[in-house]
């Protein structure tokens, strides 16, 4: 094939070589996150893309497929082309018949080697790459019309490939992974940490939050010997003199055996008047705690206080022995950082 037809054809080629590599990188790096919602609205293209990328080393497979035939058509029909139009003009120039052919071809070599590498593939990667959910919307459905024409050479190819890597010890994949580790996601934080992505504050936040499931109780118990305790019988201007005295507004309630039978709220007890405030007081303001074991992760101590809806538990060891207590707003700062209320 030569003239006219032949540069149509190598013009197509090209087309076709940059839509297989962009769908290659785009069923790569597309989200699901981004897609399955569009496709959950009824999106026909990102319904497409996601069963795309649930096939994805059928349409690799494709892909490659593609990639290849296009490029054997180019180095088979453009590069003789394009020297055959190229000859006269040397011939013109007066250049030695020896001489004309040889000069032509490297030049139609160096051309349609240079149209195929930036823009057959590098052009159509970089788009694929910098908008990924876009392009595999607009080529997820391509990809399945290839596979659906070439199924069965796609099917054996993709078998045969999946074999090899099998003899290596790795198992292949089907689908494009969605997910990320613990270690991978705290190296995006960090990384939007250094880009500036995200500030100190907001880094702070979600790093604690990646962390908080390792955290145990032991990281924020308060040692038994360390509490500030109100005996059983106590009157509002004790509670509103401890208070007072510490700083805290929150007290664990000790019998004359050291059982710690709940907590009381400052805000609870306080009375205006004189007579009230030198009562006992009464139990119906004794709040419950909750019991937590000192190994617990820090999660599943602020499931069980949410639950009981208390502000304060009792830590207790392998044994079953109170060895302190746990406040609410530790657990929380463990996640969130500071909070200035004392408590």
């Amino acid at each position: 094939m030569s003239g006219w037809p032949a540069l149509a054809l190598t013009l197509l080629l090209l087309i076709l070589n940059a839509l297989f590599v962009a769908a290659e990188f785009a069923l790569i790096s597309a989200r699901r996150t981004q897609l399955e919602p569009e496709a959950q609205a009824g999106k026909r293209s990102a319904k497409l893309a996601l069963k795309a990328m649930e096939n994805v080393t059928l349409a690799m497979a494709a892909a490659q497929l593609g990639i290849t035939i296009c490029s054997l058509g180019l180095g088979a029909i453009s590069e003789p082309a394009i020297a055959h139009l190229l000859e006269p003009l040397f011939e013109y120039l007066g250049v030695p018949h020896g001489f004309v052919h040889p000069i032509s071809f490297a030049i139609a070599l160096t051309l349609v080697v240079f149209l195929h590498v930036v823009y057959g593939e590098m052009v159509p990667k970089n788009i694929a790459l910098a908008a990924p959910d876009r392009a595999a919307l607009i080529l997820g459905p391509f990809m399945l019309a290839v596979i659906a024409v070439l199924k069965p050479l796609v099917v054996s190819l993709n078998a045969i490939a999946n074999a090899a890597v099998r003899l290596v010890g790795i198992e292949p994949k089907d689908e494009v992974a969605s997910t990320f580790t613990h270690d991978e996601v705290a190296g995006l934080v960090e990384e939007s940490r250094r880009e500036g992505l995200l500030d100190e504050d907001e880094y702070g936040l979600v790093s604690g939050a990646l962390d908080f499931h390792e955290g145990t109780v032991a990281q924020v118990l308060l040692p038994r010997d360390g509490l500030v305790t109100i005996a059983p019988g106590s009157t509002p201007v004790d509670v509103e003199h401890a208070c007072a005295r510490t700083g805290y507004s929150r007290f664990p309630v000790a019998g004359d055996d050291g059982e710690l039978t709940g907590y009381l709220h400052i805000k609870d007890v306080l009375e205006t008047d004189d007579t009230s405030r030198a009562r006992p007081i009464a139990d119906k303001w004794l709040r419950p705690l909750s019991t937590v074991a000192v190994g617990s992760g820090l999660y599943d101590a602020l499931r069980t206080m949410q639950a009981k809806g208390s502000h304060m538990a009792r830590v207790a060891d392998a044994s079953g022995v109170v060895i302190g207590v746990v406040m609410l707003e530790d657990v929380l700062e463990e996640l969130v950082g500071e909070i200035r209320e004392q408590v």
